[in-house]
């Protein structure tokens, strides 16, 4: 019970920063590393659309804020069932230009992954 009163103070300290506002607008890059090469997408965010350039692909979704900080993706043309199930999105924490979130599949929220994005303009 000692230790507990101990750490009270030092875990209270810790707050992360989190302007989720500064991100629902704007151009994005985001990468990450597929079969051991690192790729990177582009994509443009409007209050209800997004548009990703990826490889000579240009793809686009629904963009449906939750929250301030979570939103969920549905892509408007899915070409397969896979591509049907939207992807929940949640803002952990910003810093600068870069914002960093955690995202599922609706359907499969135990299923996580993380990344970061950086706002380009």
């Amino acid at each position: 019970m000692r230790y507990l009163i101990f750490l009270l103070p030092v875990l209270s300290c810790y707050d992360v920063e989190k302007d989720c506002n500064a991100f629902k607008l704007g151009t994005f890059e985001f990468s990450t590393i597929i079969n051991g090469e690192i790729k990177t997408s582009r994509f443009i965010r409007s209050k209800s659309l997004e548009i990703e350039f990826y490889e000579n692909n240009i793809d686009s979704a629904s963009v449906k804020w939750v929250n301030d900080c979570e939103f969920i993706l549905t892509k408007i043309n899915p070409k397969s069932n896979q591509d049907k199930r939207p992807v929940k999105i949640e803002i952990l924490s910003t810093e600068g230009k870069e914002y960093f979130f955690e995202y599922s599949l609706v359907n499969k929220p135990k299923k996580r992954f993380r990344g970061r994005a950086t706002k380009i303009n």
